[in-house]
């Protein structure tokens, strides 16, 4: 079972949910067509098992529902606060499923349409729907103004998916839309004075050149970190709960390791480029950057994985910096196989990355082929995704929300 999550934002890009594209094997029966409902059966199944707070934390859970699995008793194994029941479009509309969806409604779950293309006056499922959503490629924006009017009136909430621009965004965000799905918020904006890679920190660059150094010393990465208190509570705060001392740091260096260190010094200059930039954004670097490393480490490729794993906490280096991923990368030092990948997008690691980029994208099958090359058993990727997320949500919230506890 795959099963990988898409943010949905509020328009001051906070995230308010995330979209759950869950996929069977591709071996499975159900994959072929044969029994649909038995597949998200499967799904519900395991999301209730694993618990929804692994994947998508405080937020809501949009999962896409058919007719019969919308009219079974599964769907409230979840609990009506963590789910947003998506109701697939072109789906048979009968008073079977209008009575079942007022029933789930009076349980207080909400109702989202997906891919809302009907005729707005007269869907007979409209006035039931808590959540409109519209995709901007097949709705464009500028073709439906009346109905957007009418929505907000009707207090709906709107939902703009597929944006792929800031100006779609911005666009969106006139016109009332509440909520917005898509990549939009992982492009560049070209804009002129763009930020560098270099750290307004000496620190950091002064530690990384000791660890490209041909022998680096445990005692100077010591004595760099002890001189920055906010970095030295980190560290320390990562491996133990001790006092602040050089023999703490000293201790705590040799059990992080020299390439998690380089990571972690990686992930706080990203931090200061981030700051104005959506929380999602360094989010996604740090599940790449785990997801890259468990895919390379079960792989033909695991002599490789810390290189692998900057390769894709860098991946979205362009758009913390508003530039080509040339001149993003122009300031740091990561193997000219990794720069090969992220600036052409070809060579040695580009397996890693199509299989990371097609998990996101719920893509299966060119996921399976690639897995192939590099001898990887594609069935495992989703215990690698959901131990990257949970690795991800631990280094939120070490680096990003206890700066001001010392």
């Amino acid at each position: 079972m795959y099963i990988a999550r898409q943010p949905i934002f509020t328009s001051n890009m906070k995230v308010y949910g995330y979209e759950l594209l869950c996929r069977p094997h591709r071996e499975s029966q159900a994959y072929k067509g044969s029994n649909s409902n038995s597949a998200t059966a499967t799904v519900i199944n395991e999301l209730f098992e694993l618990g929804l707070n692994k994947l998508v934390g405080s937020k809501k859970a949009f999962v896409n529902f058919d007719y019969d699995f919308i009219m079974s008793d599964l769907i409230e194994l979840i609990h009506p606060d963590e789910l947003v029941i998506e109701v697939l479009e072109g789906i048979k509309i009968d008073e079977f499923l209008l009575d079942k969806i007022v029933k789930l409604k009076e349980k207080h779950y909400k109702i989202a349409l997906d891919d809302f293309a009907e005729d707005y006056a007269t869907y007979p499922m409209l006035p039931f729907a808590d959540i409109i959503k519209y995709d901007v490629l097949l709705t464009p924006l500028d073709t439906i103004k009346n109905e957007v009017k009418q929505a907000l009136q009707q207090h709906k909430i709107l939902l703009a998916e597929k944006i792929e621009t800031k100006d779609i965004f911005l666009q969106a965000k006139r016109m009332g839309f509440h909520l917005f799905q898509g990549y939009f918020f992982s492009r560049p904006s070209f804009v002129s004075g763009v930020k560098t890679l270099k750290s307004n920190n000496a620190i950091y660059q002064q530690i990384l050149l000791e660890l490209h150094a041909e022998e680096p010393s445990f005692h100077v990465l010591t004595d760099l970190i002890r001189s920055d208190i906010n970095l030295a509570y980190h560290i320390v705060r990562s491996t133990s709960k001790l006092e602040i001392t050089n023999a703490t740091i000293h201790k705590c260096l040799v059990r992080l390791g020299l390439n998690e260190l380089e990571r972690w010094i990686h992930v706080l200059i990203l931090q200061e480029l981030a700051s104005n930039k959506p929380d999602e954004l360094i989010r996604i670097a740090l599940v790449r950057s785990k997801f890259g490393e468990l895919i390379a480490a079960n792989s033909s490729l695991s002599h490789r994985k810390y290189e692998i794993s900057l390769m894709c906490l860098f991946s979205v280096l362009d758009a913390m910096l508003d530039t080509t991923m040339e001149l993003a990368l122009s300031d740091i030092s990561i193997s000219l196989d990794a720069k090969n990948l992220l600036i052409h997008h070809r060579g040695v690691f580009r397996p890693i990355y199509d299989i990371l980029t097609c998990y996101e994208q719920g893509d299966i099958d060119p996921m399976y082929d690639t897995s192939e090359l590099i001898h990887l058993d594609p069935k495992k990727l989703f215990t690698y995704y959901l131990e990257s997320i949970e690795w991800s949500e631990k280094i939120m919230f070490m680096f990003f929300t206890s700066s001001n506890e010392h």
